[in-house]
């Protein structure tokens, strides 16, 4: 599936059609560019899961769990990453094989740690500040 989005709230909605879909224990990998949305999108499927909790970029922090009441939800950001290694010390291995729901941003800096279940969502730029937002099937 393959939509052009203009504004964040168009990525929100995608979001919530696809969190309206998703059971324990699915993993998204998100791919794209800086500022192409991928946090938004994330935001968005919370959203539609919990009103009340608040997402924030990993960057810094590299984990955020959030509880919505029905699953909870690991997002990760790959992207300040050295090797690796790094995952284990954030417990990457640990998260990625439980019944919680995980996103995890820049997942192509390291695809051989994307579980073969992995849904994947690509993020492009398109004109006039859209962007391009394919869902794997």
């Amino acid at each position: 599936m393959k939509i052009k989005s203009s504004t964040p709230q168009q990525t929100h909605a995608l979001a919530a059609d696809l969190a309206k879909k998703t059971s324990e224990g699915f993993v998204y990998a998100l791919v794209g560019t800086l500022g192409t949305g991928k946090t938004e999108f994330v935001r968005g499927f919370v959203a539609a899961l919990c009103a009340e909790v608040s997402v924030s970029s990993p960057s810094f922090t590299l984990l955020n769990t959030y509880d919505t009441g029905s699953f909870p939800i690991h997002h990760f950001d790959f992207y300040r990453l050295k090797s690796r290694e790094d995952l284990v010390e954030i417990g990457y291995y640990e998260y990625i094989n439980t019944d919680a729901v995980c996103f995890i941003e820049w997942a192509d800096m390291f695809p051989e740690v994307i579980p073969e279940k992995a849904v994947y969502i690509r993020f492009e730029e398109g004109a006039n500040n859209s962007r391009e937002i394919t869902v794997d099937d």
